[in-house]
């Protein structure tokens, strides 16, 4: 691996050189820009990969153990500063930054030799503020619990900021669309237009370049554009800025990295004594509340369990996929439009955000013992029914996938005016599709279950038919939610076809017709519980085995 990184880092420098000599030497000073431009948010987007797969600190030497030693922990600091960042990123684009410098000066002359202190001084400014972070977080995440929410809040953000491109490009894209109904201007317009076009473009490059002064990832396409138009200030003040800030950072690092290994960072101002102290009323807890019409064993389960997921981080981080996902569609929806879309064909948008309601829930609904792991030792000694233990189990994902679905019916009903009833019943509809997938989710997480891996939901090493079987459930989900598409066709092949008097919309149909799907999906689930608890009794120790196995 060391000697396919080593060569990757080679052709990426030979990949610049040639790139600079040849692709880019008689090019204007606007395209020199953009390709710096391109090649730092690159290095940016791979170094927001590593900073998330790895927040953590990754030294080579623990200070804590030469606190005591008569050195200088200065010169150790370094060694670990320069060992954390010893990184894939660093291997792939800080060759290919120099080949590319270098290829410019073989092409536009010796002037180009500022680009080489210039990138590297954006990759110490960049590494060193990356290392004080990493201190800062680690300082923050010695609280465990902390550390979860730490990890899902840069998850999330992470997941927010690489859809930061594909929600511009679709608003701005569809600014320039014409609209419909929007009449053509006369031809003689024509030469007007393009005036402002070219007078819009002068002031967007202008507007660019000053942007280019003043945000430091854009420092080094500003050098190389004032390089290229024979300029040298806008590169030596960028490289200078850039060392000045990256040496701050790295002795804002070193300090929080000393107070962190000398305790500093835990210590707490004592608390004042002889101070009165107030106990706070008993709450009743989550598991003395009582569902109506559920038994008191599942219904204490289906708490429990619920509490359970709303703590930990995987849970988390995967409902949070789910809410970003409606968010970008209304974005995109809100930036084009609803005037594209029928009023008859409504109901099947809003039967779509059912079924996208699950895709981010697979995994949970089809593997329901798999994050219990040792947990589920207690569930194999309760002494109740095994098919409450199903109903307990299911109950816990219904309050979620409940408030999803609403509030992704109610964002589709403020974007695209979806009517009432249509709204009312793909509520319906999306009480049937829980059923049907919690009908088969119980089966396939008694057949064929297997162990998340704690902090995660990545599984760990299963049976080849297991594997399949994960792959499969994926898969198979579109199938499972088909007959959640017949109350809305029917009522628009009704409508189309003028069977129905003007009294009986296709709402209506669709709304009769999503009850009744509810009710029978309903009878179905409650038939399955009695067979599928058997099959739990006759299978519990080797879902025990399987979940309680660590698995290196």
């Amino acid at each position: 691996m060391a000697v396919v990184v080593v060569l990757l880092g080679l052709a990426g420098g030979v990949g610049g050189t040639l790139a600079g000599a040849f692709l880019l030497g008689h090019t204007a000073s606007w395209s020199l820009l953009l390709a710096w431009d391109a090649l730092v948010c690159a290095l940016l987007f791979f170094w927001t990969l590593g900073l998330v797969t790895e927040i953590q600190r990754s030294e080579s030497i623990d200070l804590s153990r030469l606190l005591h030693l008569p050195i200088s922990l200065g010169q150790v600091f370094v060694v670990n500063y320069l060992a954390s960042h010893l990184t894939l990123s660093l291997i792939l684009f800080v060759p290919a930054m120099l080949g590319l410098a270098a290829g410019l000066v073989w092409s536009r002359g010796w002037l180009m030799l500022g680009l080489a202190p210039l990138a590297l001084g954006f990759i110490f400014m960049l590494s060193a503020w990356t290392y004080c972070l990493r201190g800062w977080l680690v300082s923050l995440m010695v609280n465990k619990r902390r550390r979860r929410a730490i990890i899902v809040g840069i998850t999330t953000a992470f997941m927010l900021l690489s859809q930061v491109p594909n929600l511009l490009i679709n608003v701005f894209h569809d600014r320039t669309q014409p609209r419909p109904g929007r009449v053509p201007g006369p031809r003689g317009t024509g030469r007007a237009a393009l005036h402002s076009q070219t007078e819009s473009e002068a002031r967007f490059r202008q507007n660019l370049l000053i942007a280019h002064q003043y945000l430091p990832p854009l420092w080094v396409g500003n050098g190389a554009f004032g390089l290229a138009a024979g300029n040298i200030w806008p590169a030596l003040l960028a490289s200078v800025a850039t060392i000045g800030l990256g040496a701050l950072g790295l002795r804002r690092a070193y300090r929080a990295t000393l107070r962190f290994y000398q305790g500093a960072a835990e210590r707490k101002p004592a608390a004042p004594e002889n101070r009165p102290r107030t106990v706070a009323p008993a709450d009743a807890g989550w598991l003395e509340w009582d569902l109506p019409g559920v038994p008191r064993e599942a219904a204490a389960l289906a708490l429990a369990s619920l509490r359970s997921m709303v703590r930990a981080p995987e849970i988390k981080m995967m409902l949070a996929s789910n809410v970003i996902m409606p968010l970008i569609v209304a974005v995109m929806l809100f930036s084009r439009g609803a005037s594209g879309v029928g009023e008859s064909f409504k109901p099947l948008i809003a039967t779509g955000a059912v079924a996208a309601t699950f895709l981010g829930l697979v995994q949970l609904m089809f593997n329901q013992f798999g994050s219990d792991r040792d947990g589920f030792r207690a569930l194999v000694l309760l002494p109740t029914l095994r098919r409450h233990v199903l109903l307990g189990k299911n109950l816990a994902l219904f309050p979620l996938v409940l408030g999803m679905g609403l509030a992704f019916q109610l964002l589709l009903k403020l974007l695209l005016h979806i009517p009432w009833a249509a709204v009312g019943a793909a509520a319906l509809q999306l009480m049937a599709a829980f059923l049907l997938l919690a009908t088969a989710g119980n089966w396939v997480s008694l057949t064929f279950p297997y162990r998340i891996v704690p902090g995660s939901m990545k599984p760990t090493k299963a049976p080849a038919l297991t594997s399949v079987m994960i792959v499969v459930s994926h898969l198979l989900l579109p199938l499972v939610l088909i007959p959640l598409l017949l109350p809305p066709t029917i009522g628009l092949v009704c409508g189309f076809l003028g069977w129905l008097p003007p009294a009986l919309r296709a709402h209506l149909v669709n709304l009769l017709g999503s009850g009744l799907l509810l009710g029978a999906t309903a009878l179905c689930y409650w038939l399955s519980l009695e067979p599928l608890g058997e099959r739990f009794q006759a299978r519990e120790k080797r879902i025990l085995e399987v979940v309680t196995h660590e698995v290196e």
